[in-house]
């Protein structure tokens, strides 16, 4: 089969949506994480499940993404899947095992013959959030270091596994400030409050250490004029970020004014963090070791693939963009019936 683009245009179109389906990924099923993840902090039942309600109509729906990204990642980068998968088979095992747990745990609360019973599936649905938040921060850490051993790359590894689950909460506290109003509102004000400057911490850590992976990201950080292109996402991050606590600092607003700002602005702060990785790591798919071009499949499979990841992606776009007008406003009282 002829391809009817040239063939160098194909491993790139297949790396933008692989990107736009992780990050997109990261934001949805992100903010549902935290929210599980925050479950814990609340006693009040009644709050817990005005929590679940909130993300009740979309977290399921959200983890498509991953499928479609890691599906994109196993048909059109055959070999950087086997040797990012062969990397990260612990952790990706046990985000699944997570996931998995999340959902369990979220049908049988529903079907829970007393309070306590419910209580104990709460704390399964936390631990489910925190452990896939876990595992995926720490596949990150070890990607951005290229799979490096030793205990430094450990170390790394661990920060970025709990700097992340604390970005998870802050997206996830700003959508229940978006999503609910009053105690629990006021609640999740101070979540993202307090996890706000760790996120920005974590920002700060993760960019230090990239360019010192690699002479070749610290060239493409610093040499002119990648350093006049990449200016504007560390300045757009400060300034995103003093904006948000800004914000926080005076909310609730009268009449729940900008009460969807803070979640906006936490998509903003992945999307500019991502931008950077991507831009520190482009044109590697496995960092310093394979290409996107290296590791693509050939030009007439991924002319197949392309047609049909075209025809899946409008769907995934439109059911969310379905499922958030039909499900928006604030969070109303959880039933099952």
């Amino acid at each position: 089969m002829t391809p009817f683009l040239p063939a160098e245009w194909l491993p790139l179109i297949f790396a933008g949506l692989m990107a736009l389906a992780i990050l997109a990924y990261v934001v949805l099923d992100g903010f549902d994480l935290g929210v599980g993840i925050l479950l814990e902090t609340v006693d009040q039942e009644s709050d817990r499940d005005r929590m679940i309600a909130a993300i009740g109509p979309f977290w399921d729906a959200n983890e498509t993404w991953l499928v479609l990204g890691v599906g994109l990642l196993l048909v059109a980068f055959p070999t950087a899947h086997g040797i990012i998968l062969t990397a990260l088979y612990l952790p990706v095992a046990l985000m699944l095992v997570a996931l998995i747990l999340r959902g369990v745990a979220f049908e049988f609360r529903a079907k829970a013959a007393d309070d306590a019973a419910k209580r104990r599936w709460d704390r399964w649905f936390f631990l489910g959030s925190l452990v896939a938040a876990l595992s995926q921060g720490w596949m990150l850490g070890r990607y951005v270091l290229g799979f490096a051993e030793g205990w430094a790359a450990t170390g790394f590894a661990l920060m970025s596994a709990i700097g992340l689950a604390i970005a998870y909460v802050f997206i996830g506290a700003c959508w229940l400030i978006w999503r609910t109003e009053g105690a629990l509102q006021a609640h999740a004000i101070t979540w993202a409050r307090r996890a706000l400057w760790p996120v920005a911490l974590g920002i700060l850590l993760v960019s230090a250490v990239t360019p010192l992976v690699s002479a070749r990201i610290a060239a493409r950080w610093f040499d002119w004029p990648g350093l006049l292109m990449l200016a504007p996402l560390p300045i757009l991050t400060a300034l995103l970020l003093f904006g948000l606590a800004r914000m926080l600092m005076r909310m609730p607003l009268a009449e729940d004014a900008w009460h969807h700002i803070p979640f906006w602005g936490a998509t903003g702060l992945f999307v500019l963090f991502f931008t950077g990785l991507a831009w520190s790591f482009f044109p590697y798919v496995v960092p310093e070791r394979l290409t996107i071009w290296e590791s693509a499949s050939a030009p007439e499979s991924l002319t197949i693939i392309l047609a049909g990841a075209l025809f899946v992606l409008p769907v995934i776009v439109l059911y969310t963009v379905f499922a958030w007008r039909v499900f928006g406003g604030k969070a109303r009282d959880l039933t099952y019936y």
